[in-house]
């Protein structure tokens, strides 16, 4: 019997985040472009310089709406016709809307960009923003509310903002809106946050994909190229400030068999230094199933089926900017346990957090974060979409354009010592809110018992 060569591996070749070229519509609109070939389906982000904060008193979720509203009729198509458009193209578009500001993010085949491409200027250019559509939309987002709220993940989340940031900033109160700001947003109030905000002059394109054959100058001249606006500087943006005062809040759920977890403060984001190790440190603290959370909590105690620890950027301001920061990230630890198992579980976490001060990493622990976060790095940017992402969030952060390709080298050249500084230093015991959802008369006295800070109710 004849037996197929067994085949052998190919010749290993070095991988590199792709660099971006820059350039520059007469309009103003930014472009960066990045050709992969293979990449049949082309991915677009566009990033409109329009953040929450600009959001008028009283009209929070106003970005949101308008984010949605984008794609729902312009002065050339029905919404329905909008619709049928895109899917004659098979594209997919959406958008929403965050803190730094409005993304709007397109997926279409090569042969099939430059009317898909059309659509999306459309849509920026003269998008309808009809009465019933956005009494549509609102609605939408006014049943959604109770959804969330009934979800104990973002009911933590909305918590600790609130108790994170003070009252008079944006970021303490839900980026959607809550149900008594959207339901004063109206088609005016809509069209007016547009046209302050929405221009090309303070937007970025950034265009990935296989290129080949394809003349983008010319395709992006004759679709985004026409959107027009006036060529006002961005909004600036206040600093961030925050109170991580230890302390606990109970939101309370009576009956809950469960209690959500959710401990935080606010950090260093990627403009600092320190960024590359506390992304190694805090991917060792709970980044895996292999972490030092949930190897005690999960797999040693049984308490839960999983407790993450991560970083999440908030808002970037431009370097030079009056506000005198440049940002600031989310540092933060989730996950549930049972209702019995809060205070113990507690207990235990603040216990891994007191050792990792005490004892530090080990190099063995740093150096399969190390392989997991760069090694995985070729299969994450595999597609065209997750690149374009990872570049948009470089320009939504106002990074260079190279800073994603440094990261990978900076993350390998970390050593232990310096990963243990940056996690225990993002993560001080005294220095943590932490937001539990679960029933309090059966959680709060075994929580105040600990002493990891005062323990105050509140309605869930």
């Amino acid at each position: 019997m004849e037996y197929h060569p067994q085949p052998t591996a190919g010749e290993a070749r070095p991988w590199a985040f792709p660099a971006p070229e820059r350039g520059a519509l007469p309009n103003g609109l930014t472009v960066l472009r990045c050709h992969r070939p293979g990449q049949q389906v082309v991915a677009v982000e566009i990033f409109l310089q329009a953040p929450l904060d600009a959001e008028p008193e009283g009209l929070d979720g106003v970005a949101t709406i308008m984010a949605r509203a984008l794609s729902e009729g312009t002065d050339k198509h029905s919404a329905e016709e909008f619709a049928a458009e895109l899917e004659r193209c098979g594209a997919t578009l959406d958008a929403h809307a965050d803190h730094p500001g409005v993304r709007v993010s397109l997926e279409v085949p090569v042969s099939r960009l430059a009317k898909a491409l059309g659509l999306v200027a459309e849509a920026l250019r003269a998008p309808a923003f009809a009465e019933d559509e956005i009494e549509r939309l609102v609605g939408n987002r006014l049943d959604e509310i109770p959804h969330e709220q009934a979800n104990p993940a973002r009911r933590a989340a909305k918590q600790l903002s609130k108790e994170l940031f003070p009252a008079t900033a944006r970021m303490s109160r839900p980026r959607q809106g809550t149900e008594e700001t959207v339901r004063r947003i109206d088609a005016p109030a809509v069209r007016a946050f547009y046209d302050a905000h929405v221009r090309p002059s303070t937007a970025t394109a950034v265009v990935v994909g296989d290129l080949t054959g394809v003349d983008l100058d010319a395709l992006l001249a004759d679709t985004v190229g026409d959107w027009s606006g006036n060529t006002a500087p961005a909004r600036p943006v206040p600093p961030i400030t925050a109170d991580d005062t230890g302390r606990v809040v109970v939101v309370d759920r009576p009956g809950a068999v469960q209690t959500q977890l959710l401990i935080g403060r606010i950090g260093a984001d990627r403009h600092d230094s320190v960024w590359p190790a506390q992304v190694l440190g805090t991917y060792c603290l709970g980044g895996t199933l292999t972490s030092r959370l949930d190897r005690v909590l999960r797999e040693e105690k049984g308490y839960t089926y999983g407790v993450r620890a991560f970083g999440q950027v908030l808002r970037s301001t431009a370097p030079g900017s009056s506000s005198g920061t440049t940002g600031a990230a989310m540092l933060a630890i989730s996950g549930s346990v049972d209702t019995e198992s809060t205070g113990p579980a507690l207990e235990d976490l603040w216990k891994v957090l007191r050792t990792l001060a005490a004892e530090g990493l080990t190099d063995a622990e740093r150096e399969t974060a190390v392989q997991n976060l760069v090694g995985v790095a070729p299969l994450k940017f595999e597609t065209a979409a997750s690149v374009a992402a990872t570049l948009a969030d470089q320009v939504e952060q106002h990074l260079p354009d190279d800073y994603q390709a440094h990261l990978y080298a900076r993350l390998a050249e970390t050593g232990t010592v310096e990963a243990t500084a940056a996690v225990v230093n993002a993560f001080p015991v005294d220095r943590l809110v932490t937001v539990l959802v679960g029933d309090a008369s059966r959680i709060a006295e075994p929580v105040r018992a600990l002493g990891i800070g005062e323990v105050t109710v509140v309605s869930g």
